[in-house]
């Protein structure tokens, strides 16, 4: 494989994504495909945000090229990458500056009913965090089902097993025979 493709799996706190995304690791593990792995989530966390960066955008950015760069000088071409925003429209430059320009982008946004997702953040959730993520998990539903660009693909998560969940995530990709 000389071209490198990046499977961006975005959606709302408490809708499954790293789980998700470690469940796609797995099978395309059983099928042999190499490929690399990176929650987004980890890439611009630092406190106070770069030059006042309320999103962590660049930071995020200069971590993902980093990041990548390594794996793609051990031949990786094949990129899961976990993140809430990370299908939005805007997202594809970073990805295209960090991967290269040609990099075919596959956008799958999970989405979960504001019961799901509170039920799952309150099982996640131990902290002093649960009232924010849950009132962000439910503003970024409204944003990510308004911005998504129309080639996304939607996943339902509510209900249905991880396992299913990756199957159908990881059919969009054409990576594997995966259903």
């Amino acid at each position: 494989m000389d071209h490198t493709e990046a499977l961006l799996i975005g959606g709302r706190a408490g809708v499954g994504k790293t789980t998700v995304g470690w469940e796609v690791s797995a099978r395309l593990r059983a099928a042999q495909v190499a490929h690399a792995v990176i929650d987004g989530d980890f890439m611009g966390q630092v406190h106070p945000a770069p030059d006042g960066d309320p999103h962590r955008a660049a930071i995020g950015e200069a971590n993902l090229t980093a990041v990548w760069g390594n794996y793609a000088a051990l031949g990786y071409r094949r990129l899961v990458y976990t993140n809430t925003v990370s299908v939005l429209g805007e997202a594809a430059g970073q990805f295209r500056r960090a991967m290269g320009a040609d990099v075919r982008i596959v956008r799958v946004l999970l989405t979960a009913s504001d019961t799901t997702a509170s039920v799952r953040l309150n099982g996640r959730e131990i902290g002093s965090e649960l009232e924010r993520e849950v009132a962000n998990s439910a503003r970024k539903a409204r944003l990510l089902e308004e911005l998504a660009p129309a080639d996304t693909v939607r996943v339902v998560t509510d209900g249905r097993s991880v396992v299913d969940i990756a199957g159908e995530v990881l059919a969009a990709t054409g990576w594997v025979n995966s259903r």
